[in-house]
């Protein structure tokens, strides 16, 4: 069977058009946007990596930029939009939306898989959007930076931390306590937090890909 095309998409904004690439494999059972971490793009190999694997058992994905072009280049001199949460996770509403009204994605089941503060974004959307959102997974997230959106989440949540990624495993913990929806936290042994170690990142696209399939199913109508 031929794997499924990358499908380059425009996802509108207010005042803005954000690139991204879209695979819908035969059949697909769900659909999994992505909130990339701090600095990253739709580009960035770790996603891309967890995207394949996704896409190797059924479901869609979409990776997009959460920022412009012209953002990204401030940014990187800056620093001032990576953090900038309301606005990562206003542009990952309006990509939820956007797979609801879009032909090839709207009859789908959305899924989240948020990196870094892209998880903050991802869990604030969820709680936006609670008739759209089936799912979010976060890949040594900060779920803290989400607030006062963590007890609307309906959504069920995975939390997944490197082992050595201390820091980040109290955050996730302390976030977790605020969620009222169901959620699990997974610790990857050994594991840092990008997940470089030989084959920790499989684990997290093994964990990611399991949840995503208990969690979404065909939408109706």
């Amino acid at each position: 069977m031929d794997a499924p095309q990358w499908i380059d998409v425009d996802i509108p904004v207010p005042g803005a058009s954000l690139p991204g690439g879209l695979v819908v494999p035969r059949e697909a059972r769900g659909i999994v946007a992505f909130a990339h971490g701090s600095g990253s793009s739709r580009f960035s190999r770790r996603n891309q990596q967890v995207a394949q694997a996704l896409n190797d058992r059924g479901l869609a994905t979409l990776l997009f930029d959460l920022l412009t072009a012209e953002e990204n280049t401030r940014d990187l001199i800056t620093a001032e939009y990576r953090f900038d949460i309301p606005l990562l996770a206003r542009r990952l509403t309006e990509a939820v939306d956007w797979l609801a009204n879009h032909a090839p994605t709207r009859a789908l089941a959305v899924g989240l898989f948020g990196a870094s503060t892209g998880a903050a974004a991802a869990l604030i959307a969820a709680a936006e959007r609670p008739r759209l959102v089936g799912a979010v997974v976060s890949r040594g997230g900060r779920p803290d930076l989400a607030g006062d959106a963590l007890p609307r989440v309906l959504a069920p949540t995975l939390l997944i931390v490197g082992g050595w990624d201390t820091d980040v495993i109290a955050l996730n913990q302390q976030a977790a306590q605020r969620l009222n929806c169901e959620h699990r936290i997974v610790i990857v042994p050994e594991a840092t937090h990008l997940f470089e170690e030989p084959g920790k990142l499989d684990e997290v696209a093994r964990l990611a890909g399991d949840w995503f399939v208990q969690c979404l199913s065909p939408a109706d109508g």
